[in-house]
């Protein structure tokens, strides 16, 4: 007989039941014995504390339903088995032909599966079924020789040297968990104000104003916020989309569809008035919900593991603008004109292997690569336009503040009819380079070989910022309601680069794309916090900073905190501050050095996330 051994995950969201989903998974290398593991979240496993039901059901997700699973598939590559399964869609026809019980789903969220496609942008109650149910699933499939004991806690903080047991401290017990390893997988953090925020916070009582600091939308306390209200609100992506959600039909207003099509929104009186700007100035490009005519295309071809390997091998740091962004464009723009040219042949002027085979020996951004585009893409607008696409305002200056809001509803009226209209699949294709791209460059910089400069300005700053303006915007839908409250002078746009101030009394707002200025009682920060955990609010994390045990990634020459949690490189375990990595510790996910954000993934797409699922699973397996 073998001994029983016992692991703690710290975090039961999509990150915790997918490490759990790969213990069972890889359960042959841990031999012969019992293996205890102990799931500790206040909130439910699965779901978690983002995807829980228990939240307004007005919330989407911003990916097409086909477009998410939690299961590892034959794309990932890792050591452990592939163990494929539904997709959301997949999952949601199970459900309808009685595939799956639907034991505990409300009737709500039933009547919203029964109309789910593969293209729908599913609210994120049925993703918290969806996400419940797999947790039962990977549950049923651990085997013998594993246990799970839920605990619906909070930890305080982890105790035990490297070769001790693990003592883990919860809020309701006086007595620890004693584990032999500890698995953090804690998702993204809340964190405290900085100084600005404070001195905001200050100014705003001061006054008897209100100011929102960043935070998750779903746990804002918008009752502050009263009907009539001048609010500023800065930020323009996927945090104000839900704001402005809560704040409108979330208070009883309604949209009507037109006999033409168009919606015009129906106030309750409840609404306060809203004014958004943000650096850019335009809201994230809407999601599309059409397929690729000309299928995947072949990316990475520039930018792949072979590349990555080559550069990491090579001595010297690397710097992001001159060797890793004209790669990366070059698999964004392979992906948009494979799909232009195979998709829309009759708008180009070569064939797809003449075009490519041109194009492959080029180099990015050069006068040879336009003239070949110019050449074999009559129309500009077919052509794929990198910078313009970043800042579609700049150099723009409006003399009036309705000519600003009548240019910015035709550009989101463009940006809805280009997502809508296969015409323009070629986006799409871009998006699929993009994603690629993404995917590599998270490699390259988890091994540490940027430059600061690279690491924080360009990596942590402009690309993290282009990439979820480009491919984390919301479901089209979405946008045509913006048009909606904007023509019903709900929501107003303030423009690029926008300027807070705090001056007499109230809160100033004002932009480089006009003259005019907003007088508001309320200032709410449009977006999530960010990670660090020098300012986290979460009392586990911040007591690992705190005591040494943790320590915060820092990147050198110059000297730069990043806030994230440091863990080393290869297999994801915890550092302390004097360098040491701890073998009984590991730690994944968002707050953490080495970032692979999304939890869930798109199928098919060798999910960097499931791939550091699985290299724990198996390390933790091995260890012990």
């Amino acid at each position: 007989m073998g001994s029983t051994k016992t692991v703690a995950i710290i975090g039961a969201g999509p990150r915790g039941i997918g490490v759990l989903e790969r213990l069972g998974a890889n359960i042959d290398l841990f031999g012969r014995g019992e293996l205890d593991v102990h799931l500790i979240d206040p909130y439910p496993p699965g779901p978690g504390r983002v995807w829980r039901h228990a939240q307004s059901p007005l919330l989407r997700m911003n990916s097409m339903a086909e477009d998410v699973t939690m299961f590892v598939d034959d794309s990932v590559q890792c050591e452990g088995p592939a163990r494929p399964g539904p997709s959301l869609a997949q999952w949601a026809s199970q459900v309808r032909s009685g595939e799956v019980g639907t034991t505990g789903m409300d009737r709500d969220v039933l009547a919203e599966i029964h109309a789910l496609t593969g293209t729908s942008f599913a609210t994120r109650r049925v993703q918290s079924a969806y996400l419940s149910w797999f947790f039962e699933d990977t549950m049923a499939k651990l085997g013998e020789g594993i246990s799970v004991k839920l605990h619906k806690d909070t930890v305080l903080r982890v105790t035990g040297g490297l070769d001790e047991p693990q003592l883990v401290w919860l809020t309701t017990s006086a007595t620890p968990i004693t584990a032999d390893i500890v698995i953090f997988t804690l998702g993204h953090l809340d964190s405290t104000p900085t100084e600005e925020e404070s001195a905001l916070v200050r100014y705003a009582e001061a006054n008897g104003l209100t100011y929102l600091p960043p935070e998750y939308s779903a746990d804002s306390d918008l009752d502050v916020i009263q009907p009539g209200q001048d609010v500023l609100m800065r930020g323009f992506g996927l945090a104000f989309v839900d704001l402005a959600v809560l704040l409108t039909e979330g208070r009883g207003g309604k949209f009507r569809t037109e006999a033409d099509g168009t919606l015009t929104y129906l106030p309750s009186g409840e609404e306060p008035r809203l004014y958004v700007g943000s650096r850019r100035g335009v809201p994230y490009h809407s999601k599309t919900d059409y397929r690729l005519l000309a299928g995947r295309p072949p990316v990475p071809h520039f930018f792949g593991p072979d590349t990555v390997a080559r550069l990491l091998s090579q001595d010297g740091q690397l710097d992001f603008r001159r060797d890793l962004w004209p790669l990366m464009a070059m698999d964004i723009a392979w992906g948009h004109y494979h799909e232009l040219f195979n998709g829309h042949p009759d708008r180009v002027r070569a064939t797809w292997p003449d075009f490519s085979a041109r194009f492959a020996d080029l180099v990015w951004d050069t006068p040879e690569m336009h003239a070949l585009v110019a050449e074999t893409v009559p129309e500009p607008a077919d052509r794929l336009d990198l910078d313009a696409l970043d800042r579609p305002l700049k150099g723009l200056r409006f003399e009036t503040f309705a000519e600003l809001q009548e240019h910015l509803r035709a550009y989101i009226r463009r940006d809805v009819d280009r997502r809508t209209n296969d015409h323009y699949s070629a986006d799409l294709g871009a998006f699929v380079g993009l994603l690629y791209a993404y995917g590599n460059l998270a490699v390259i910089a988890g091994a540490k070989r940027l430059t600061t400069t690279s690491y924080v300005r360009d990596v942590g700053g402009w690309w993290a910022g282009y990439f979820n303006y480009l491919a984390s915007g919301p479901p089209g839908h979405r946008l045509e309601e913006l048009l909606a409250l904007s023509r019903a002078g709900i929501v107003q746009f303030l423009g690029a680069d926008i300027q807070v101030d705090a001056v007499d009394g109230v809160f100033v707002g004002s932009s480089v794309s006009s003259p005019h200025t907003v007088r508001a009682t309320a200032l709410v920060e449009a977006r999530i916090p960010s990670a660090t955990i020098k300012r986290t609010s979460n009392v586990l994390l911040r007591s690992l900073y705190e005591s040494g045990d943790g320590a915060a990634e820092v990147l050198s020459e110059p000297r730069h905190e990043t806030g994230r949690l440091l863990v080393t490189p290869t297999d994801l375990r915890l550092v302390d501050s004097s360098g040491n990595a701890h073998p009984r510790r590991f730690a994944l996910g968002a707050p953490t050095s080495v970032v692979a954000v999304a939890a869930f993934a798109r199928p098919n797409v060798n999910s960097p996330a499931f791939r550091q699922n699985d290299l724990v699973a198996r390390t933790v397996l091995r260890t012990l």
